[in-house]
C-alpha cells in the first residue's frame, strides 16, 4: 500500500473528528491515574485508600461493560460518544474541584470513580465500532491503524509529560486537564456525521434480550472466542510478568529508570508497528497477527535469563510492532465479518475477557514467584503463552479467514 493510500481515511471528516477525539481522550488519560494517585496519597498517605479509589472505577467498568455494548448498539454511537465523554469530563471536573478546593474526600472520590467508571464502559464499545460508519469498506484497516498511531502517540505524549505536570503544578490540575480533554472529545463527536443503519422496524428487546444476542453473536463464531479465550490467558501473564514481576527484576539488576526506557521501547515500537499495519494488507491477517502473539513470550525470556538492558530493548520494540499487527488484524475481522447492529456488543464481551484477566495476572505473579522462584515462573508464563497461541492456531476459522473489501457493514463514510 502507497503511503498516499495510508492517509485516504484521513480525507473523510468524521474519521479525522473520530481519531483526533480519541487521541485527545488517551491523551488526558495518560495523565490522570499519576495526578489521581498523588491527590489520594496527599489526602491520606493510604495504598489501600488509593485502592479503594481506583478499584472503583475498575469495577464499575467490568459490571457495566456489557449493558455499555447494548446501548452502543441501540443508539447511534456518535451520540453514546458524546454523553459519555461529557460524563467523564463533568466527573473528572468535579474530582478536580474537590482537590483544588480542599473539600476531597476517599468517599467522594471512590463516587465520582464508580460514574467514570460507568462512563468508560460505556464508550468503549461506542468507540471500536464507530470505525466502519467513517470510512469505506477497503479503507477499514488503514484507518484502524491511524487511529492506534494517534493513540499511542498520544499515550506517549501523556505518560512522558504526566509525572512532569502533576509535580509542577500539582494532581488537582493534572485532573483538571483530564476532564478538558473529555469534554473536548464531546465536542468532536458531536460535529461528527456517519452514515447509520435504518432504523429497524422492529420492536426494542429487552436489555437481557440483547445481551443474549450479542452472546449469541460472539459464541458462534469459533476465531472469536477462540482469540479472546487466548488473550485471557496472554493477558494474565503479560501484565503478571511485565507490571508485576519486571519492576522487582530492574530494581534487583539493571535498575529503574532502565526499566522505564525498556517500557518506552515498546510503545516506540507500537507506533512502527502502526505504519507497517496501515501499509501491510495480508490476506490472512488475523492468522498472522495470532501467530505473531508467539513473540510477546521472547522478553518474558529474556527476563528470566538474561536481563540486561541490551536484550530487553529490542525484544519489547519487536514485541511493540508485532502486536500492533495483531490488534489492527483484529479490529478490521470484527468490523468485517460481525453484523453492525451487533458489533458493539461482540467488542462488549471481548473487553469483559480481557479485564477479567488482568486482576487475575497481577495478584498471582507475586505469589507464584515467591514458591516457584521469579526465573521459574517467568518461564513458565512464557510457555503458558505460547501454548494459549499455539491453540489458537489450531482453529481453522483462525487460520483460514480472510480478510476483504467487502464488509456486513455496508456503509461507506463521509468526505
Amino acid at each position: 500500500m502507497s503511503l498516499p493510500g495510508m492517509r485516504e481515511p484521513l480525507r473523510h471528516r468524521s474519521f479525522r473528528f473520530l481519531m483526533v477525539a480519541r487521541a485527545i481522550v488517551h491523551l488526558g488519560n495518560a495523565i490522570a491515574p499519576v495526578a489521581l494517585a498523588f491527590a489520594v496519597l496527599d489526602l491520606t498517605g493510604s495504598a489501600i485508600d488509593l485502592g479503594i479509589v481506583v478499584g472503583a472505577r475498575s469495577i464499575a467498568n467490568v459490571v457495566l461493560l456489557l449493558f455499555g455494548g447494548v446501548l452502543a448498539d441501540r443508539l447511534p454511537r456518535a451520540l453514546v460518544l458524546q454523553g459519555s465523554t461529557a460524563l467523564a469530563g463533568l466527573t473528572q471536573g468535579l474530582v478536580a474541584a474537590s482537590v483544588l478546593g480542599g473539600f476531597a474526600s476517599v468517599p467522594l472520590l471512590a463516587c465520582l470513580s464508580v460514574l467514570n467508571g460507568a462512563a468508560a464502559a460505556t464508550s468503549m464499545p461506542a468507540t471500536a465500532s464507530l470505525v466502519p460508519q467513517t470510512v469505506p469498506a477497503e479503507l477499514l484497516r488503514p484507518a484502524n491503524a491511524l487511529a492506534r498511531m494517534g493513540t499511542t502517540t498520544a499515550t506517549i505524549i501523556g505518560t512522558s509529560a504526566g509525572g512532569l505536570a502533576v509535580a509542577a503544578v500539582g494532581p488537582g490540575w493534572g485532573i483538571a486537564f483530564n476532564a478538558a480533554t473529555f469534554l473536548i472529545a464531546s465536542v468532536l463527536f458531536a460535529r461528527m456525521r456517519v452514515i447509520t443503519a435504518a432504523p429497524s422496524t422492529k420492536e426494542r428487546s429487552h436489555p437481557l434480550t440483547e445481551l443474549r444476542e450479542g452472546w449469541r453473536e460472539f459464541s458462534s463464531r469459533t476465531w472469536v472466542w477462540a482469540v479472546v479465550l487466548q488473550f485471557m490467558v496472554v493477558n494474565a501473564v503479560i501484565v503478571g510478568s511485565i507490571a508485576v514481576l519486571g519492576p522487582v527484576i530492574a530494581d534487583a539488576t539493571f535498575g529503574r529508570a532502565a526499566w522505564g526506557l525498556v517500557l518506552a521501547a515498546q510503545t516506540a515500537g507500537a507506533l512502527v508497528g502502526g505504519f507497517v499495519a496501515a501499509r501491510w494488507q495480508p490476506r490472512r491477517a488475523l492468522f498472522i497477527g495470532v501467530a505473531l502473539t508467539l513473540f510477546e513470550a521472547v522478553p518474558l525470556v529474556a527476563l528470566a535469563e538474561v536481563p540486561k538492558v541490551l536484550f530487553l530493548v529490542p525484544t519489547m520494540f519487536l514485541v511493540g510492532v508485532v502486536l500492533e499487527q495483531f490488534v489492527v488484524a483484529w479490529d478490521v475481522a470484527l468490523q468485517q465479518h460481525v453484523p453492525q447492529d451487533k458489533l458493539a456488543r461482540v467488542y462488549s464481551y471481548d473487553a469483559l475477557g480481557s479485564f477479567v484477566a488482568i486482576p487475575v495476572g497481577e495478584m498471582a505473579a507475586g505469589p507464584l514467584a515467591e514458591h516457584f522462584g521469579m526465573r521459574a515462573t517467568l518461564l513458565g508464563g512464557a510457555a503458558l503463552l505460547v501454548l494459549a497461541t499455539l491453540a489458537a492456531l489450531c482453529s481453522k476459522e483462525i487460520r483460514t479467514l480472510s480478510s476483504s473489501e467487502r464488509s456486513v457493514v455496508g456503509q461507506q463514510g463521509d468526505v
